[in-house]
Order: C-alpha cells, then sequence, then structure tokens
C-alpha cells in the first residue's frame, strides 16, 4: 500500500510523537521519525510512522467537527482487539492513545503489513488474467464468509452490541443522517426512502459484519494467494450478515454499470475487467460457502446503495461547509447523484 507526502493541513507533530514512540517502544532503533500519509480512504486519517527499519501505523480522527458516534478510535482499537486472534488479516493493534495533547485527537497505533492493494489498476509488473480476477474473486468471498463465521459470542464485541432490531435501527439512522447532512434536494430519495422503511427484512441472524467491505480495503500477498490484510474496521459490529454483503456488492462495479456510476470519482476499480465476479456470481457463491438464504439479498443490496450515497453526503456537506479542504471531495455530490439512481433503480 504506497504512502504520500502529508498533505498540509493533516500534517502531525513529529517531535512529540517521536517522544512518544520512544517511550512506548523500548527497543525503538535511532534516527530521525519520517511520518508519510497513505492517500486512500475518505474518513479517517491513516498515516505510517517510519524509523529506520521500525515501522507501524496511525489512524485518528479526520479534522473538523464529525458526526456523533463517528470515528470512534477507541472502539476500531477494541474491535481490532477482539478480532485479531480470529482473523489474520486483522492488523495487531499496539496502543490506544487518549491524550490529544500528541496529535489533536486521540490516537491508535497498529501493525504494518506490507502487501497488493488493488483499486482501479493491477501494479507494475502484474499481467492480469481472468484466472487471476477469478481467485481474487473467490478470496473476497471466502474471507467474507470466514468473518461471518467468527463466534462473536467468543469475543469482546458480545459487550458492545445490540444485534436485536439491527435492520431497523440502521435504516431509520442512515436516513436521519442524510437529512441532516444534505445540501440539494434529490427528487428520488422520498420515494426511496419510503419503500426502505415499508421493507426492512426480518432476519433474526447476527454475525461480525464488517461493514465497509470492499477490494481497496483488502491487501493481498505479493503472489496473490492469499489475503494478508483487511483495513478500515470503523463500522464494524454485530448485525445481519446479509447487509454485510449488500453494502460489498455497492462497492463491487462491474463493465455494464451506468457511466455516471462508474465514472463519478474517477477511474473505476479493476472489477470491471474480465473474471472478475459479476455480482450476483458474488452473491451465489456467498449462498453456497456460508449456506445461507439470499432470496431477498437485493433489499439489502438496495439499501447498501443509500447508505454509501449518505457517507459521500456527509463528505460532501464537510466539504462544502469548510471543514476540510480535500480536493478530492469537491465533486462527491456527483457520486451522491449516481448512487441514488442506481439505488432507486434497484427496487
Amino acid at each position: 500500500m504506497d504512502t504520500m507526502q502529508v498533505r498540509a493541513s493533516e500534517r502531525l507533530d513529529a517531535v512529540k510523537l517521536q517522544a512518544f514512540l520512544a517511550n512506548h517502544f523500548p527497543e525503538l532503533p535511532k534516527g530521525k521519525l519520517e511520518i508519510t500519509q497513505f492517500s486512500a480512504g475518505h474518513s479517517n486519517l491513516t498515516y505510517c510512522l517510519k524509523i529506520a527499519d521500525f515501522e507501524v501505523v496511525l489512524r485518528r480522527p479526520p479534522l473538523g467537527p464529525v458526526a456523533k458516534k463517528a470515528h470512534d478510535m477507541k472502539r476500531e482499537f477494541t474491535i481490532l482487539s477482539a478480532l485479531h486472534p480470529f482473523f489474520k488479516a486483522v492488523p495487531q493493534p499496539y496502543v490506544y492513545v487518549e491524550d490529544s495533547d500528541i496529535i489533536g485527537s486521540d490516537f491508535f497505533l497498529m501493525e504494518r503489513k506490507r502487501g497488493v492493494v488493488l483499486d482501479t489498476h493491477f501494479p507494475t509488473g502484474t499481467v492480469p488474467s481472468e484466472e487471476l480476477a477469478c481467485q481474487l474473486s473467490e478470496m473476497m468471498v471466502d474471507s467474507l464468509v470466514a468473518l461471518h463465521a467468527i463466534p462473536y459470542q467468543d469475543t469482546s464485541l458480545k459487550d458492545m452490541v445490540k444485534p436485536d432490531g439491527f435492520m431497523e435501527r440502521q435504516v431509520h439512522g442512515w436516513i436521519e443522517r442524510y437529512e441532516r447532512a444534505k445540501t440539494a434536494e434529490i427528487a428520488e430519495v422520498a420515494t426511496l426512502t419510503e419503500w426502505l422503511k415499508k421493507h426492512v427484512p426480518n432476519n433474526k441472524e447476527a454475525t461480525i459484519i464488517h461493514y465497509d467491505y470492499k477490494l481497496n480495503n483488502a491487501m493481498f500477498s505479493n503472489d496473490y494467494a492469499e489475503m494478508i490484510g483487511l483495513f478500515d474496521w470503523e463500522m464494524t459490529t454485530v448485525g445481519d450478515p446479509l447487509a454485510d454483503v449488500g453494502v460489498a456488492m455497492s462497492y463491487w462495479m462491474q463493465a455494464d454499470d451506468p457511466k455516471m456510476l462508474l465514472h463519478a470519482l474517477g477511474e473505476p476499480p479493476v472489477t470491471i475487467m474480465p473474471g472478475f465476479y459479476t455480482r450476483q456470481q458474488f452473491i451465489e457463491r456467498y449462498a453456497e460457502k456460508s449456506g445461507r438464504d439470499v432470496s431477498n439479498i437485493q433489499y439489502y443490496c438496495t439499501f447498501a446503495y443509500f447508505k454509501l450515497a449518505v457517507i459521500c453526503q456527509q463528505i460532501y456537506y464537510r466539504y462544502v461547509k469548510g471543514q476540510t479542504q480535500d480536493d478530492r471531495f469537491a465533486q462527491m455530490d456527483k457520486m451522491v447523484a449516481a448512487l441514488i439512481q442506481q439505488a432507486s433503480e434497484s427496487i
């Protein structure tokens, strides 16, 4: 996963950080602290801290006001701590720091993993093939099935979650979030949200769900033989596993998707290339491997498109209000419109 120079508005205090690292890691090598930033992601900020051959990853909330209960660093750290023993793709968490005097907010440190993260291109040196695309698709499905098979009652998550009524709370909660963050009227929203409220599934099963499961949150070994990393656990909870499948499908684009959806934020992901599963193939393999009834999956996909639209709208709202100066967010309203359209058509 590549890093870049830290954006000017998102710099950290290197002196205070180096002093903290020296206190916390007794084997820290001598040398100057180098701080770079991971470019991916639109939510929490993620940095690489490096001194000689020592590397850790730092996660902190975004700058400016944030939505209530969002970007909870302590919660994400607790989730990583609970799941790392069960799921080796989870980065090992090291320490959560509540003291905001060091970088201006709380943060946590975790393991730095090295491998291949795929988004819009394969890395130089990899010749994509239909066989490789199929293999990656299978790994994405099978890892999701494995995550959903972890007994959450055997982890500390059991004390953090309320699985009963999960989808009901999700639907009403995300509709409320949209209303708080909207910056323009979109005609289809009223019909879409009424339909979502009227057709909430009554699935009682609850599992651990990542809830932000997508290809560029996964890391593969250099030979693509296994998934060695899975990142961005801030949305993770215990709830309806089919909601997780729906979210995964809202990110999983295929070649025949509308151009506005494919190109709203630039180039489309590699999943449009020959050999990658279609959404239907992904869902069918998930059903086969998990043994779950997916006959109502279209509801979950529709809701997931709406949920993703709300996340994009919240980001765009922060940009419009001047709470972030990240120019990547200037066109986010186009993605919102594309996702609302996709959700409306999927009904």
